[in-house]
């Protein structure tokens, strides 16, 4: 489980390092007042780019364990988590529902 943090983080890192430069060629490639030829030109080379310069590729993981799934993003822990820490009281103004 360790591996896929790790993994994210190095994920993380190469989305920021190129994301400015991503989204002018995005911009451009999109732009309909250039023409086709010039549109075309951005698009390959934004397709040069490696995969994990991509938004896309950046998964949501749990701070304290790296689980996937269930993620609350305000907190950045799985619900499972959440519900432990906020059940033995260590996040405040969070309790168990009752009606």
């Amino acid at each position: 489980m360790k591996y896929l943090q790790e993994r994210d983080k190095i994920r993380r890192s190469i989305f920021e390092k190129f994301e400015k430069q991503r989204l002018c060629l995005k911009a451009l490639s999109k732009d309909k007042r250039l023409s086709f030829s010039n549109r075309l030109l951005y698009k390959l080379k934004l397709s040069i780019y490696i995969k994990n310069s991509s938004k896309t590729r950046i998964k949501n993981r749990c701070v304290v364990t790296g689980r996937s799934r269930g993620v609350i993003k305000y907190f950045r822990m799985s619900r499972i988590e959440v519900r432990q820490l906020a059940l033995k009281g260590f996040m405040y103004g969070i309790r168990k529902a009752s009606w």
